[in-house]
C-alpha cells in the first residue's frame, strides 16, 4: 500500500488554488494541480492499514489503496484502469466530491488523511490527457432497447453501463444540453463542462443516443416510451426546492438559488439567456439563505458578479471547529466546514430565522426580517427550536436567494402520469419508491420500469447518483437477460 513507512516520512498536501482576488474575475476553475512526483508521494502516504475503511467510506467503493500504491510506482495507467473499475466518471468526483473516503482514511485519526481526492482527479486527468480513455464498445448487440430519463450522474452513469452490455440505450434530457444539475447547477468554476462533453463522445461512440430538449411527461408521454422500450430507468432526480412561507416572499428579487444558478451557467456556457431571465447580484446586498453547497455555489456566482456585501444565513448551531474522533471516525463529522466560494467573501450567520421581508413602493425586496433561534433537547432527547426574546433584528437584501435544498423530485408531469395510469407509489418523502438490496433492488412496483440516483433516495452526493446509477443498470440487465456481468 505505497510506501510502508510513508506516512512518517511524507506530509499531507492538499491542492493549491489561484488566490481570491484573482479568480473571482473569470468562472473557469482554479486548482493549481500538482506534478506527478508530488503526486506519488501523496499515494506514497497510504500506509498498510489492514481494514481499509475508505472503501466503506467511498459510495462508489473505489479501490483507493490500489490505485494509490500505483500512483506511487507512477503506473498511471495501471491506475485509471483500477479507478474506473469503480467509478465511471471519476474527473467528476475528483472535482466535486466532498471525500468522505478521506474522513474514513485510518490517518484521519490524526487529521492527516492521504491526499485521496487530489489523487483521483490527477490520475483521471492524467488518463484524459494520455488518450488511455476509451470507448468500450460491446462485442455484441442484445437487441433490447432501455431508455433512461434524466441525464445527471445517475442516468449517466446507468446509460454507459447498459450500453457496455449491449443494450440500445436512449437517454433523454429535458433541457438544451446533457449532464443535468452537473451541466447548469455546478458552477463552471467548480467543474469545467468539458468533463461531461467528452464523456458523452465516448458513451456515443458506446451506442447512447441522446436526446435533449425532451421533457418526458410534458413533451413525450411516459407512456410512449414504455411502448417503444424494453425497460425504463427514471434518474431525474430530486429538484422541486424547498420553499420559505413567510410574509413578503412574493417580493421581487426573491429567487430559488437553482433559477439564478442555471441561468448564470447557461451565459457563461454560450447559451442565450434573455436580460428578463437572468438574475444578477452585481452591486446588490445579496442574502443566500441555507448553509450548504448550494449556497455555497450562490456566494461564489455572486462574487464574480461584483456584489456588494454577500451574507449566508444558517437556521442550525455553528458546528463546532474539530470533531471528536472518538466519537466520530471513521464515519462522517458534523463539524465546521469553509468552502472555497465562502473564502473568496462573505459574512455567515447562525441559528437565524426568517420572519419575514419588506420591499419598497415598487415591491422590490429591501430587508429580510429575523430573529435568532436556540436549540434544546427535550424530554424525549429530540431537538426542539425556539426564538431567542428580544433578538429580533435585520438585514439589509437587494436580492435573496433561496438555498435550502430539496424536497423530492417534481411530481408534475412524468410522476404524476405514472401514478395515474399506472399507480406508481411513492415513499413518505415523496421520492419514487424502490429498494437497493434483494431481488427487486431498483425496480419500481410499475412492471419495467426502474430508478435510481435523487429521484429515488433524495437530495444526495454526485458519488452516491453514480453508484445508484451502476447497481441500476445491473439490476436492469439482469432482469432483461436473466443474468448480467455488469459490476454492482
Amino acid at each position: 500500500m505505497g510506501k510502508p513507512t510513508g506516512f512518517m516520512e511524507y506530509e499531507r498536501a492538499e491542492l493549491a488554488y489561484q488566490p481570491a482576488s484573482d479568480r473571482v474575475v473569470h468562472y473557469n476553475e482554479f486548482v493549481q494541480p500538482m506534478s506527478d512526483a508530488e503526486i506519488g508521494i501523496q499515494g506514497a502516504r497510504c500506509m498498510d492499514c489492514g481494514i481499509p475503511y475508505c472503501h466503506q467510506g467511498c459510495p462508489v467503493n473505489n479501490i483507493i489503496p490500489d490505485w494509490n500504491d500505483l500512483v506511487y510506482q507512477q503506473d498511471w495507467e495501471s491506475a485509471i484502469e483500477v479507478l474506473h473499475s469503480t467509478n465511471n466518471f471519476p474527473e467528476f468526483t475528483g472535482r466535486i466530491c466532498p471525500a468522505p473516503c478521506e474522513t474514513s482514511c485510518t490517518l484521519n485519526i490524526d487529521d492527516q488523511p492521504v491526499a485521496i481526492k487530489a489523487i483521483e482527479r490527477a490520475i483521471a486527468d492524467k488518463a484524459w490527457e494520455q488518450g488511455w480513455v476509451k470507448p468500450q464498445v460491446p462485442t455484441h448487440r442484445t437487441g433490447m432497447r432501455v431508455a433512461v430519463v434524466g441525464s445527471g450522474p445517475a442516468g449517466l452513469a446507468c446509460a454507459q453501463q447498459l450500453a457496455r452490455a449491449g443494450h440500445t440505450v436512449s437517454l433523454y434530457e429535458k433541457e438544451d444540453r446533457i449532464g443535468g444539475l452537473l451541466r447548469y447547477g455546478i458552477p463552471d468554476f467548480k467543474m469545467a463542462k468539458t468533463m461531461i462533453d467528452r464523456r458523452m463522445s465516448q458513451m456515443r461512440a458506446e451506442g447512447v443516443e441522446f436526446h435533449t430538449h425532451c421533457h418526458i411527461g410534458v413533451d413525450l408521454p411516459v407512456a410512449t416510451l414504455m411502448d417503444d422500450y424494453d425497460a425504463v430507468v427514471l434518474t431525474g432526480g430530486s429538484e422541486k426546492p424547498r420553499d420559505l412561507d413567510v410574509p413578503g416572499r412574493s417580493y421581487n428579487g426573491i429567487h430559488f438559488a437553482m433559477d439564478f444558478l442555471r441561468a448564470n451557467s447557461k451565459r457563461v456556457q454560450g447559451v442565450y439567456v434573455p436580460d428578463e431571465d437572468f438574475i444578477s447580484a452585481h452591486d446588490k446586498h445579496v442574502v443566500v439563505i441555507g448553509g450548504g453547497d448550494t449556497g455555497s455555489d450562490c456566494i461564489g456566482t455572486s462574487n464574480r458578479h461584483g456584489a456588494k456585501k454577500i451574507t449566508q444565513i444558517e437556521l442550525l448551531d455553528k458546528p463546532p471547529e474539530k470533531e471528536d474522533k472518538g466519537l466520530t471516525w471513521p464515519d462522517w463529522p458534523h463539524k465546521l466546514r469553509t468552502s472555497t466560494s465562502q473564502e473568496e467573501g462573505c459574512e455567515r450567520l447562525w441559528n437565524v430565522l426568517t420572519k419575514s421581508f419588506d420591499a419598497d413602493a415598487e415591491g422590490n425586496v429591501t430587508t429580510l426580517n429575523y430573529v435568532l433561534v436556540r436549540w434544546d433537547k427535550d424530554e424525549n432527547g429530540r431537538w426542539r427550536m425556539s426564538e431567542v426574546e428580544g433578538s429580533e433584528d435585520r438585514i439589509k437584501a437587494d436580492l435573496v436567494l433561496l438555498a435550502m435544498g430539496f424536497v423530492h423530485p417534481v411530481h408534475e408531469g412524468m410522476l404524476e402520469e405514472l401514478r395515474e395510469a399506472k399507480g406508481l407509489e411513492l415513499d413518505a418523502r415523496g421520492n419514487v419508491k424502490g429498494s437497493t438490496e434483494g431481488a427487486k433492488a431498483y425496480f419500481t412496483n410499475v412492471d419495467g420500469v426502474f430508478t435510481a440516483g435523487d429521484m429515488r433516495r433524495g437530495q444526495s452526493l454526485v458519488v452516491w447518483a453514480i453508484r445508484e446509477g451502476r447497481q441500476c443498470a445491473r439490476a436492469v440487465d439482469e432482469w432483461l437477460m436473466g443474468r448480467s456481468d455488469l459490476p454492482r
